[in-house]
């Protein structure tokens, strides 16, 4: 089975889908930690992660590969486990970045179309339902005011012990809005079957279960 959630950032796509996958018993692949794992390594090993070019010469040293502990997903990049590194707002802002170049899109498509191949899951991203799994069982579009978006953000950030301020948080989810939906290849949109959810002002677990209606209503 193959469920793909798209949206804007702090829509609630990666708790949600998580949620809904530990209730199908499935497993849940967030495929923003691939592109946020290459701009974090570029970062890393000297390589301008505003330049396409540099980054796409870097591409065939990188070795990203996704493990399951249980359910729960890690990503590794030759080796290394990169997973507790790429939840920041610099990896956030780098995986944006990144994730605009035609030649990671590339070289990350086949990865995340072969988990999909080998395990019934529920995908969250940008593009899953247009591009990474556009015969996806079931597809929906989350969506949800911006300030609701980044207080979201905000608060999960302050959770993790990240020294941010709410109207940073703010600019940095509309910028990555623009930025995402206005970039050549695979920009943020809705596919045109999927079902579109507005996640404003519901709790976790009302846009949980209503997630879970529209999954059990195709199924």
């Amino acid at each position: 089975m193959q469920i793909a959630i798209d949206g804007p950032v702090g829509a609630g796509k990666s708790t949600i889908a998580k949620e809904c996958a530990k209730r199908l018993g499935i497993v849940y692949m967030d495929t923003g930690a691939l592109y946020r794992a290459v701009g974090v390594w570029c970062e890393e090993n000297g390589v301008d992660a505003h330049s396409e070019e540099a980054v796409a010469a870097a591409l065939p040293g990188i070795s990203p590969e996704i493990q399951l502990s249980g359910r729960v997903q890690r990503v590794f990049i030759n080796g290394d486990d990169i997973t507790d590194r790429i939840r920041t707002p610099g990896a956030s802002m780098l995986a944006s970045k990144v994730s605009s170049y035609g030649s990671v899109r590339a070289f990350l498509l086949d990865l995340q179309r072969d988990f999909a191949a080998k395990n019934s899951v529920v995908m969250d991203g940008r593009d899953i339902g247009t591009v990474i799994l556009p015969n996806a069982d079931v597809k929906i579009f989350l969506s949800a005011d911006s300030k609701e978006r980044a207080k979201r953000r905000y608060n999960e950030l302050i959770a993790k012990g990240a020294d941010v301020n709410f109207d940073d948080v703010l600019a940095d989810l509309e910028k990555r809005d623009k930025d995402d939906s206005s970039r050549a290849c695979a920009p943020l949109k809705r596919a045109a079957d999927a079902v579109l959810l507005d996640t404003t002002g519901n709790t976790f677990i009302e846009s949980v279960d209503r997630v879970m209606e529209i999954i059990n209503s195709k199924r």
